[in-house]
């Protein structure tokens, strides 16, 4: 066994052991278990929120490859300033109310059969498939075994000590894996500058749209990337650490110091992918660019260490997307249709088993992390939007009638669009238009007139 090898399992065992450190006493209770107590300090807030946001590794390297310091713009920037504002205005709106989930509060906005159907949409929107598909990709590339095997190994390999201690093992693991994707990227850069060259070095071999804030596509696909960033304001982690916190002020301070982290981490990776492109110019397959490049460009031992940073990383956001989903399934979609009591083990656990094989289905269908993440963002986050701003500012909620074909309206809308678009039935005149435009212009339409129908019954 080479010493890469033995750097990845002694990772990947300090994970599990870390992911069984919480005391059983520490996670009774729906509280203890979905919330970690609400008692999360500051800087566990922070190390957790930043390893748990940071999941798309792979997806990263893929777009800095093939499009450059774009990735910033539209992976990077929409994110801190949509995440900063979730801090400032709607970080209290969330502590006021004890919902342990999103779905829990639209249901007390909207009703059961609207809080049901956004907890459907929030269990697509937390599909751990794309950080299944990162983590496959690099178990199967160092130990030299096939996708399917890879994947669940790993969704078993996880799922036990979630099943243990609940959000505590999730939040103990993040903080661990904080420090070994930080140091690990910081140590590769560190390495790849002086032996290669900097600034000019990338400049003499990348393509000059490498360096543009677009990546040569149109400012239109970089507006779709930024009304994917408006998932912070649904996302269900941001929310259950929010909730989970031991204050609002260590919430409210806590999203505003990651956000530095966070852009500390895109410079990390984004150069890193620049030097993958500028290296190995003539990929077939994208997605692997840091996989050829620690091959390629690394020694061993230091091999071994970026594989580990690149798994934490990614693991860090698979946990916590994973017990998101599970959660979802089990108490926010299954939990409000049994009528008996079962444990919430056994439910979380019924949950994370059928979210993980939704994802390997999934990743049969869409093997591309890019791809995954953004026809999920397209067609979910418009239907999900309006009833999460609503439920957070009542004056712009609508009637649970009006919310409700404001919904389906929105999502049957972008999935017709994207439909037609992957079946090349719209003239070259529309197929510019993304479906997430349609589904957000449906929904601000539903919006517009149900806002306007509701001032003309007050007036009246």
């Amino acid at each position: 066994m080479n010493i890469d090898i033995v750097i990845v399992v002694i990772f990947l065992a300090l994970l599990i052991g870390v992911g069984f450190l919480p005391s059983k006493e520490s996670v009774q209770g729906k509280d203890g278990f979905l919330l970690g107590g609400r008692n999360v300090g500051l800087w566990t807030f922070v190390f957790t929120n930043v390893a748990t946001w940071y999941g798309g590794i792979l997806g990263v390297g893929e777009y800095s490859y093939r499009y450059g310091i774009s990735n910033w713009v539209t992976q990077g920037l929409p994110y801190y300033c949509f995440a900063i504002i979730f801090g400032i205005y709607i970080v209290k709106r969330v502590r006021q109310s004890n919902s342990i989930t999103i779905p829990e509060r639209i249901t007390a906005q909207y009703g059961r059969r609207i809080g049901i159907l956004s907890a459907v949409l929030v269990f697509i929107l937390t599909s751990p498939a794309p950080y299944l598909l990162m983590t496959a990709l690099i178990i199967s590339h160092l130990f030299n075994i096939s996708l399917l095997p890879a994947m669940i190994g790993i969704s078993l390999s996880v799922g036990v000590f979630l099943l243990y201690g609940g959000l505590k093992s999730d939040i103990f693991t993040d903080v661990f894996q904080f420090f070994v994707m930080f140091i690990g990227f910081l140590i590769i850069l560190s390495i790849l500058v002086p032996n290669y060259g900097g600034i000019s070095f990338l400049k003499q071999n990348l393509p000059s749209t490498h360096f543009s804030f677009t990546g040569g596509k149109s400012y239109l696909y970089i507006m779709v990337w930024w009304l994917i960033a408006l998932w912070t304001f649904a996302d269900p982690g941001f929310f259950q650490r929010t909730q989970a916190a031991a204050t609002t002020s260590i919430a409210k301070k806590g999203i505003i110091i990651s956000v530095a982290f966070w852009f500390l981490f895109d410079f990390l990776t984004n150069s890193i992918g620049l030097y993958s492109r500028a290296l190995y110019p003539n990929l077939q397959n994208p997605s692997i660019s840091y996989l050829v490049l620690a091959d390629g460009a690394l020694g061993a031992g230091i091999r071994g260490i970026f594989y580990a940073a690149m798994l934490a990383t990614i693991l860090s956001t698979y946990n916590s997307f994973l017990f998101i989903s599970g959660t979802t399934f089990s108490f926010d979609i299954v939990g409000k249709v049994l009528k008996r009591k079962v444990s919430i083990r056994v439910l979380i656990g019924s949950g994370m088993l059928i979210s993980s094989l939704i994802s390997i289905l999934l990743i049969t269908r869409i093997p591309s992390v890019i791809d995954i993440w953004y026809t999920i963002g397209s067609l979910v986050i418009p239907p999900l939007f309006f009833p999460v701003i609503g439920s957070y500012f009542p004056k712009y909620s609508l009637s649970k009638e009006i919310t409700l074909t404001q919904m389906i309206i929105s999502f049957a809308g972008g999935f017709i669009w994207y439909i037609l678009l992957q079946n090349n039935l719209l003239g070259e005149s529309f197929s510019y238009i993304e479906p997430m435009l349609i589904g957000l212009a449906c929904g601000v339409l539903v919006q517009a007139l149900g806002l306007i129908s509701r001032r003309n019954k007050s007036i009246d």
